[in-house]
């Protein structure tokens, strides 16, 4: 059956026109001028609209042209544009973006996207947003809404926001380019949610195929088994004060996770803020290092456990705070922070000496009730893990030896969750903070939900939550009855 792409679009434009408006044609309702469409959506870039908004402010009442953007040193761009995603990168981008714009274009932004592509800090998708909003052309703005949802209708199979666009660009009528970004990103932030979208309540629900998709939980309509699942999300935050000021209490709140599963939290419950020493309706679990500013686990429990379990009983591995397992009724939950092998595998012998502990204490655990394990393992399997597995062969966390270990663990029966219900590329959990690696997605999926093969039958849904943001690692996320 061919899918109602017209129907669709036309039916969206309506529900959206009530829903509030992406923060991009905010400012293109404000000006037409292409260079602060320019500067707003490089700053948009991986950050909630309404702190884009508010930087975007800031810096116009300091910077509203290219000459007065250009006065303007680093540290001053990064304290005026502050909280938003990257803003360290962000204000070596636009502290470079007169200069270019100066010697390479006589000052003027570009409007044509293969010379908006050269600009600092400007990707396909804001090159297509700027020849959109600002030059009212013919483009796809591609973000990880669209991907997404379009992917969700089967309009297209694909893996990255790249390939939807080229295949959009093949079958997409023209009339939509312009204004399919803005109807996809108000429905995907209002009701096609990242995290269990509301199904419930969609105006498109008899029409949509939900390709892939795990709707919330509604009170008072879930029965029977589907009552018990619970929801598990594991994050590496790479240090935990960091990921307070990018929105952590934010990712908590919406992603309403039964049980959250930290990494690498680089901070002892002594450091901690008033508002992360108690999140409502938790009970707070802290397994720091004991070097401070290193390291650490920590989990957040709705339910209270029947125990809970430090370390692996070495204390060559314990004083890193690398595993903290809670104990329930009929499962133990396993939150792991593996060692990284670290260049030139000096870590090497030490990360197998972890991995080998901690099988034996999985086996060991499983003979009981069933095992989740959850983190951060510093390793990609395979080479669909990875966007350049060529060119990382014997690099940390793709060698030889790690790599093994992980076949060990598949050979012993526990299943990779995520690969239960997705074989495809391009689905990464970690990326490097050079080379604007996220943007372009070269990354790796080293973050994991394993559990034994006994429970096989319990994991309903597993997936990567790549949208959310405030840590070189996304969220990890599995349905478990």
């Amino acid at each position: 059956m061919t899918f109602p792409i017209d129907k669709i679009i036309s039916i969206l434009e309506r529900e959206v026109s009530g829903y509030r408006v992406p923060v991009v044609d905010l400012i293109a309702a404000q000006t037409q001028d292409p260079f602060k469409v320019l500067v707003a959506t490089i700053l948009s870039a991986r950050t909630k609209d309404d702190v884009t908004a508010a930087a975007s402010r800031r810096l116009f009442a300091r910077a509203g042209n290219v000459i007065e953007l250009g006065n303007l040193t680093v540290k001053e761009l990064e304290r005026i544009i502050y909280p938003v995603g990257f803003f360290h990168n962000k204000a070596k981008f636009l502290r470079a973006l007169p200069t270019v714009l100066r010697e390479q274009f006589g000052g003027s932004v570009p409007h044509d996207i293969d010379s908006l592509l050269t600009l600092p800090g400007v990707g396909r998708k804001t090159a297509n947003l700027v020849v959109a909003v600002a030059f009212k052309e013919p483009a796809i703005c591609v973000d990880t809404h669209v991907h997404r949802i379009m992917n969700i209708w089967g309009y297209v199979q694909t893996t990255t926001p790249l390939q939807t666009e080229m295949v959009l660009r093949q079958k997409l009528p023209e009339e939509y380019w312009t204004r399919i970004n803005s109807i996809l990103v108000a429905f995907g932030q209002g009701t096609c949610k990242p995290q269990f979208p509301h199904c419930d309540r969609c105006i498109i629900t008899e029409l949509c195929p939900k390709i892939g998709v795990t709707p919330r939980k509604i009170a008072g309509r879930v029965t029977g088994k589907t009552a018990k699942a619970r929801r598990f999300v594991s994050w590496n935050v790479n240090g935990l004060r960091a990921a307070l000021k990018s929105g952590f209490l934010e990712v908590v709140r919406s992603m309403d996770a039964d049980i959250f599963a930290l990494q690498e939290i680089k901070v002892h419950p002594d450091q901690l803020p008033d508002e992360l020493r108690t999140i409502p309706g938790y009970h707070m679990f802290w397994y720091p290092a004991k070097q401070k500013g290193y390291a650490g686990t920590a989990v957040l429990s709705r339910d209270a456990p029947l125990q809970v379990i430090y370390g692996l009983d070495c204390q060559e591995f314990d004083n890193e705070g690398r595993v903290l397992t809670l104990e329930f009724v009929d499962f133990y939950l396993v939150n792991i922070y593996a060692p990284n092998a670290q260049p030139e595998l000096k870590r090497l012998a030490f990360k197998l000496d972890f991995n080998r502990a901690l099988l034996t204490f999985l086996n060991r655990l499983r003979i009981r009730k069933s095992v989740v394990l959850c983190g951060d393992l510093n390793v990609a399997h395979k080479e669909i893990d990875l966007a350049n597995p060529k060119a990382n062969v014997e690099n940390p966390g793709f060698s030889e030896q790690e790599r093994a270990w992980m076949d060990e663990i598949v050979a012993a029966g526990y299943i990779d969750t995520f690969r239960k219900f997705n074989h495809a590329s391009g689905n990464y959990t970690w990326w490097s903070y050079s080379s604007n690696a996220r943007v372009k997605n070269i990354g790796w999926r080293i973050d994991y939900f394993i559990v034994d093969g006994a429970s096989r039958n319990r994991v309903l849904a597993a997936a990567i939550h790549e949208g959310i943001t405030g840590s070189d690692h996304c969220p990890v996320s599995l349905v478990f009855q």
